[in-house]
């Protein structure tokens, strides 16, 4: 326990941001923005000081608060995190005042209502708040009511906001993902509903609440799973599991629950479309390491193999369809489709390497690819048109902008000093000591990422150029505040990830004792001397 409500301070925060900029007189977009940036502001260094508070060597979940909320179902406002929870929190907290710098003038492009700055900027900061309960949650239905509940603002900031069009032909687009977005996810949630519905059954036949009802306390129910105190049948408990498994394969994505992504990342603005990958989509990675290992530990060993498949597949699949894309942002969100099969890969590896590498690949590849999308971002409203065809020789005109598309794009191919190289490194080696094929097949695809970030580099922004680029801005100082701390985090924690880590290592330990696992034992070839010696007869030395 805490005295200071430091979690409920965390996410009120933007909660109370939102409200105070739908408050603002419709004429006052300026402050409204500010007042947005000034409220994320406050919520990243309440974080940080939570990082800085935090011992990774001491209780599993800290600051924890403890509330009814729903006596009569077992229900509790209890939140606290964990090394895990608190990595993805920093993270979610630092990308969103860079987003919304990044969107400072998107209400140019997003409509023409008189208060449409007033709801971007509030809907982001809902997004927000949501996501951070999610993570630190430590109760199931909690948990999933904020889950849902994220999607109804991310729902209206794909649909209502985005590049127009004469003909209203990108508003139609525009709806038909947001709906798109909408329906998959939804029908992934109702799946997880009938889980949880499911997980209280089973507690309050076997009394696990504090009165001898059912319970949805996190911690009491791992406690239950772990010492076999859930009378539930494997079949049943299987069937848990895969109830909440859906859910999470649906908001990760995992292949082939993945179609949503692509039409939602490209219909959005630059800014929705990096809070939706690189933050609202690691609650499904998150889920998956959480809830499906630590509440049904047996059924994760049994569909790990099948898991670890699908992610193998996605793999290779999003990389190969990233290549043959002729739209620069289409070909960004494949790229992520690939990247989440690097972190479902490592979850279900249950190596400590797999897991510090998978939640490591959460922070990397929410750096990187809020980087190369934002940029690539900035370079579509320049040209108006998001073809790469239609671009060429940018770096003779924008040098510094496709410089740093560079580096953005190295580091999402994983190039050794830049963040997501050791991440993808300590998921490859956390797989392959206990599935070498998935490990190898992955690895493979490290060349197919080479391809598609170096080919798109050449084709953008080498050569002579194209009619249309001419004049094109280089990055102005707004855009170099969002790109430069970006960039600094790729180099700093590509050179030095201990601080990460150091909070990452202690709660993978934690997880992976909670669900009985160990690293596997590398095997020793035999020495010739042992062989000669049994070859004649002889006891090995």
């Amino acid at each position: 326990m805490t005295d200071f409500p430091w979690m409920s301070a965390l996410w009120l925060l933007p909660v109370l941001g939102a409200a105070i900029v739908l408050l603002l007189p419709a004429a006052q977009r300026t402050v409204a923005r500010w007042v947005a940036l000034g409220s994320s502001v406050l919520t990243f260094t309440l974080a940080v000081v939570l990082a800085v508070r935090f011992d990774p060597g001491g209780a599993q979940y800290q600051f924890v608060e403890d509330h009814e909320w729903i006596p009569a179902f077992g229900a509790g406002y209890t939140v606290g995190v964990d090394g895990i929870a608190l990595v993805l929190v920093l993270l979610t907290t630092a990308l969103v005042p860079l987003l919304l710098v990044a969107g400072w003038h998107d209400d140019r492009e997003v409509g023409s209502g008189r208060r449409v700055t007033h709801t971007y900027v509030a809907l982001t900061l809902l997004v927000e708040a949501m996501v951070l309960v999610s993570f630190v949650s430590l109760d199931i239905l909690l948990f999933y009511v904020f889950f849902e509940a994220m999607l109804i603002p991310m729902y209206f900031l794909i649909g209502g906001f985005g590049p127009r069009s004469a003909d209203g032909l990108l508003r139609k687009q525009r709806s038909r993902a947001a709906v798109k977005f909408l329906l998959y996810n939804l029908f992934g949630g109702l799946i997880m509903l009938a889980a949880v519905i499911g997980l209280y059954v089973v507690t309050a036949r076997d009394g696990l609440g504090s009165d001898g009802s059912g319970t949805f306390d996190f911690r009491a129910v791992v406690e239950a799973a772990n010492s076999g105190q859930l009378g539930a049948a494997p079949a049943v408990l299987n069937a848990l599991f895969l109830g909440f498994m859906f859910a999470f394969a649906v908001k990760a994505p995992l292949w082939p629950l993945h179609t949503w992504l692509p039409d939602a990342a490209v219909s959005a603005t630059p800014a929705s479309a990096v809070l939706m990958m690189a933050v609202v989509d690691k609650v499904g990675t998150f889920g998956m390491l959480r809830y499906c290992l630590q509440l049904f530990p047996d059924a994760a060993g049994t569909y790990a193999p099948l898991i670890i498949t699908l992610a193998v597949i996605g793999i290779v699949y999003g990389a190969v369809l990233a290549i043959g894309q002729t739209d620069v942002m289409r070909l960004i969100a494949y790229t992520s489709i690939s990247h989440f099969g690097f972190i479902i890969l490592g979850i279900f590896a249950m190596t400590s390497q797999g897991q510090s590498g998978a939640t490591l690949y959460m922070v990397n590849h929410g750096i990187s690819t809020a980087a190369l999308f934002l940029i690539a971002g900035f370079l579509v409203s320049r040209r108006g048109t998001r073809l790469i065809a239609d671009f060429g020789g940018v770096q003779k005109v924008a040098p510094v902008l496709a410089g740093t598309f560079l580096v953005a794009g190295l580091a999402t191919l994983s190039l050794p000093g830049l963040a997501p190289f050791i991440s993808e490194f300590l998921v490859l080696v956390g797989t392959f000591g206990r599935y070498q094929a998935a490990a190898v097949i992955a690895a493979a695809a490290l060349v197919l990422a080479s391809l598609y970030v170096l080919w798109l580099y050449q084709r953008m922004m080498t050569g002579p150029v194209r009619e249309g680029n001419e004049r094109l801005r280089d990055l102005v100082p707004r855009e170099l505040v969002v790109v430069v701390p970006l960039l600094a985090a790729l180099v700093f924690f590509g050179v030095y990830p201990k601080p990460v880590l150091n909070l990452i290592n202690p709660a993978v330990t934690q997880t992976l004792t909670t669900i009985g696992r160990d690293d596997p034992t590398p095997s020793t070839p035999p020495q010739p001397e042992a062989v000669g010696a049994e070859h004649h007869g002889e006891a090995p030395r």
